[in-house]
């Protein structure tokens, strides 16, 4: 049974609020977890899993194609939407983050459990063509002005940005045949074994109840939108792209999950409505304990 595989996952979420809420180990940990998390730990499970991956296999480049298109899709029509129902920057911003970016740790966690070391191939496949399009596409929704962010500067954001990083490196290993040589695979792989537990803790640390309590209405219809429109949209690009299989199922996986915590950090740098966003990632984190295993169940994975 599918809940019984990602039960727990969400255990990890749930003790992760639960220690932050009783201060343990103390407050100052948490930052410092995601930072190692975010420098060190994902880094190396995305250069691991992409380092060996079948590149060339023209499913898994569709399976880019695939996930493109969705991300674009998606926001497009909130861009049509904004014409007919105008919202400012600082909503706007928080409302196609909530819909276009996911929580990495837990689409992993979640490709792990059910397509194993070929799931976590194609899952970082996905985040090398995803990652760097959502961060810009959010840049631009939360400033409303490209010019204060011209081509030059995103460049320079998104060079800085360790994952996009990684992607970079893996797939550089991967095209030219080196692999991960010398035992270095090892290394790779112990360190990208702390990241997904450490980050579901910090993913629950990351909870803020309270911010549900405002924008409830506008917070519940993105949640929808996000948790199972999404995934219905992402498995009908996947059968116009020809995907099947393992590709098929992660594109699914990638579409159904919540969206990410560090999408509240990008909104307060850039002045957005924080709270919203805060209310947006908890709901919908709270929320796919019970929607990721209905899509999964309707898309036939029982």
């Amino acid at each position: 049974m599918i809940f019984l595989t990602i039960w727990p996952l969400f255990a990890l979420i749930c003790l992760g609020f639960i220690m932050a809420k009783s201060g343990f180990p103390e407050p100052g940990f948490w930052p410092a977890a995601e930072r190692v998390n975010y420098f060190i730990l994902f880094p190396a499970l995305l250069v691991g899993s992409l380092a060996n991956a079948p590149l060339g296999d023209p499913a898994i480049l569709r399976l880019g194609g695939a996930a493109v298109t969705t991300i674009c899709i998606a926001a497009a029509a909130l861009y049509l939407w904004r014409l007919v129902s105008p919202s400012p920057a600082a909503r706007f911003g928080p409302t196609v983050q909530g819909l276009i970016r996911f929580n990495t740790y837990l689409g992993l966690a979640i490709t792990a459990s059910l397509a194993g070391a070929s799931g976590m191939e194609r899952a970082a496949v996905v985040l090398a063509v995803a990652v760097p399009l959502v961060n810009v596409l959010s840049i631009m929704a939360l400033t409303d002005r490209t010019a204060r962010r011209g081509p030059f500067d995103l460049g320079l954001m998104m060079l800085r940005n360790p994952l996009i990083l990684a992607c970079i490196a893996g797939i550089t290993l991967a095209l030219t045949g080196l692999g991960l040589p010398f035992g270095t695979a090892q290394f790779f792989t112990l360190l990208a074994q702390a990241s997904l537990p450490l980050g579901l803790l910090c993913v629950g640390a990351a909870l803020r109840p309270a911010s549900l309590r405002s924008d409830s209405r506008a917070i519940a219809t993105n949640g929808l939108t996000r948790l199972l429109a999404m995934p219905v949209l992402a498995a009908v690009v996947g059968l116009v792209f020809g995907l099947g299989g393992i590709e098929a199922l992660v594109l699914v996986i990638f579409f159904a999950i919540p969206t990410a915590p560090t999408a509240y950090v990008l909104t307060r740098q850039f002045g957005g409505d924080s709270t919203y966003m805060a209310g947006l990632v908890t709901a919908q984190t709270l929320a796919a304990v019970l929607t990721i295993p209905l899509v999964l169940l309707i898309y036939g994975i029982g």
